[in-house]
């Protein structure tokens, strides 16, 4: 039984806490939040502590809190020689305080604390400073899904950006077409068998082959046409500039 202590109550840690509590062979033995109310809907209140010196003894020991607060929060544990996670995707493990053992629990997801998810299918990318500290943070990730990687810290880097342009971006995207489709009466549910289809072509074809529309026809006339539709700049000056990108990578 491996036992384990949340550190954080924001999105990721709250999802952490609903699964590692149901995970064979995991004990959550404890929560740090320093607002004890924010976590008392998943967790026991005898579970939960805001005083670092009240933190139990653990196998792991989890930070998830904002990429800015890591670092101030590893530096107040009261203890030495035990291993601390994050679960940042842009945080080194050089962030972590050098008094204990470090590495890093990332899972590449995007969480919102209304929204359930499966964690089965979730990647979790790894990282430690040493094998039997790797070979447990891949014993523990193993409990809650089927995809763990050893992953570098520059390799996450480059994920986490890559995942904002997938993600995040494409999200924004989305707000955009339903702003579009709100402003002129038209249902964004139309759009989402395509939104489906485009997400799910990229699991056979890459994203290069799966590219469509007027800007990889180059399409002029359609171009100009969706340009004068346009009357907000900014999705005027987005939608030049991803036209542009896309050509660019056609040509190449």
């Amino acid at each position: 039984m491996i036992k384990v202590v949340i550190i954080g109550s924001g999105n990721v840690a709250q999802h952490l806490i609903k699964v590692m509590q149901i995970a064979a062979n995991v004990n959550l033995f404890q929560v740090f939040a320093r607002n004890k109310e924010s976590v008392l809907h998943l967790i026991a209140e005898d579970k939960i502590t805001s005083d670092y010196n009240a933190i139990k003894e653990a196998d792991v020991y989890i930070i998830s809190v904002s990429d800015n607060a890591i670092a101030e929060v590893a530096e107040n544990l009261p203890f030495q020689n035990r291993l601390v996670v994050h679960t940042s995707g842009t945080s080194e493990l050089s962030v972590l305080d050098s008094k204990n053992r470090k590495g890093v629990f990332y899972p590449l997801q995007t969480f919102s604390k209304s929204k359930e998810i499966d964690f089965s299918s979730i990647p979790i990318c790894l990282e430690a400073e040493n094998e039997t500290d790797l070979l447990l943070l891949e014993q523990l990730a193993n409990t809650i899904t089927q995809k763990t990687y050893r992953i570098s810290s520059e390799q996450r880097k480059s994920l986490h950006v890559a995942a904002v342009f997938v993600c995040n971006f494409v999200n924004h995207m989305y707000s955009i077409g339903n702003q579009i489709c709100e402003e002129h009466n038209v249902p964004f549910e139309v759009l989402q068998p395509l939104i489906m289809e485009t997400a799910q072509k990229i699991s056979t074809l890459k994203p290069e082959e799966a590219q469509t529309g007027p800007a990889f026809r180059n399409d002029t006339k359609t171009i100009e046409k969706h340009l004068d539709f346009l009357e907000n700049p900014e999705y005027k000056n987005l939608y030049q500039l991803l036209t542009q990108s896309i050509q660019h990578v056609k040509k190449l």
